[in-house]
């Protein structure tokens, strides 16, 4: 069983289809994962015109039903990996057994909970300044955050956009030393301390300001951006499998040696739900591999008696 339909989730289903492994893949709430709400790629390998975030998940969907997967739509709501063949629960009320598992769940990037951010989503607002920036090339923008992530997609920004502010609710950092130097020298970035964004502003079709608020002054102000970036962190979707599941203080599973192995043999997790670090369409299909060439080894030796 493969759970999860984001590029992680499909791309680990079109290889255990082709090694005829049966996988039955359960989509989650949301079919596609992040993708789809995603406007314009261009950053993905193998399409020089880029492609709609939606149409490209399409894609891989209709190839991984064109291998064979059983696709089906559901969120497992429960597991039990106390032995195998192991228990999934769909949609709270269903049960499921597999020999192996799959987890490609992702994860779900904070925001800062307005309204508008929902209205411009993909329309001036990004959760990823490596995936957008290059749509702001010679622009104003701002990117919300006080950590390492922030600090890094700041200076990725500096080198695409005119000026970069970058917003700090506290009046300090939570980035490293070395980063916080880094952004200081740079040019193009000013730090705004102890601002919060109160609404994000626009024209119904992109963002063109944002009203800001001064949490020790009190006082407003409006500062003209085509973009905002929000990088205050992400959730990873894996609630479900703490119970029996290895991950670090944030969520995010951990996996053994540089595969996709967790700490319960043959349950696997590929993507975002496992990255911390790169969080790329590119970089989970690649996982996705990865996990269904761990879970094809896993069930042949499984077969030959050969288990470790």
């Amino acid at each position: 069983m493969i759970i999860g339909s984001g590029p992680s989730g499909y791309t680990a289903a079109i290889y255990t289809a082709r090694a005829d492994l049966k996988p039955v893949l359960y989509t989650g709430l949301i079919i596609g994962g992040q993708l789809t709400k995603t406007s314009d790629v261009e950053n993905y390998p193998g399409y020089p015109d880029g492609i709609m975030g939606p149409q490209m998940m399409e894609g891989f969907h209709k190839q991984a039903a064109r291998m064979g997967t059983d696709l089906r739509i559901g969120f497992v709501s429960e597991v039990d990996f106390s032995q195998s063949p192991y228990k999934v629960t769909i949609d709270e009320k269903k049960v499921v057994l597999a020999d192996s598992v799959i987890i490609a769940t992702g994860a779900t990037p904070k925001w800062l909970g307005l309204e508008s951010e929902e209205q411009y989503a993909g329309h001036g607002v990004s959760a990823c300044a490596t995936c957008d920036g290059y749509f702001f090339k010679g622009e104003d923008v701002a990117i919300v955050g006080a950590g390492d992530t922030a600090a890094e997609e700041a200076l990725h920004l500096s080198k695409l956009c005119r000026k970069v502010y970058m917003l700090v609710r506290k009046s300090t950092f939570r980035a490293s030393k070395t980063m916080v130097h880094r952004v200081e020298n740079t040019p193009n970035i000013e730090v705004k301390f102890n601002v919060e964004v109160k609404e994000i502003l626009g024209d119904g079709l992109k963002v063109n300001s944002l009203q800001l608020f001064n949490n020790i002054t009190l006082e407003e102000s409006k500062l003209d951006v085509t973009g905002i970036f929000l990088a205050i962190g992400h959730r990873p979707n894996t609630e479900v499998f703490k119970t029996w599941i290895d991950t670090d203080e944030v969520g995010y599973i951990q996996t053994k040696d540089c595969t996709t192995k967790t700490n319960v043999p043959g349950v696997f997790c590929c993507g975002d739900a496992q990255d911390a670090r790169y969080r790329q369409a590119v970089t989970a299909a690649g996982s996705g591999c990865m996990a269904a060439l761990d879970c094809e080894r896993y069930l042949s030796a499984m077969e030959h008696g050969a288990i470790e």
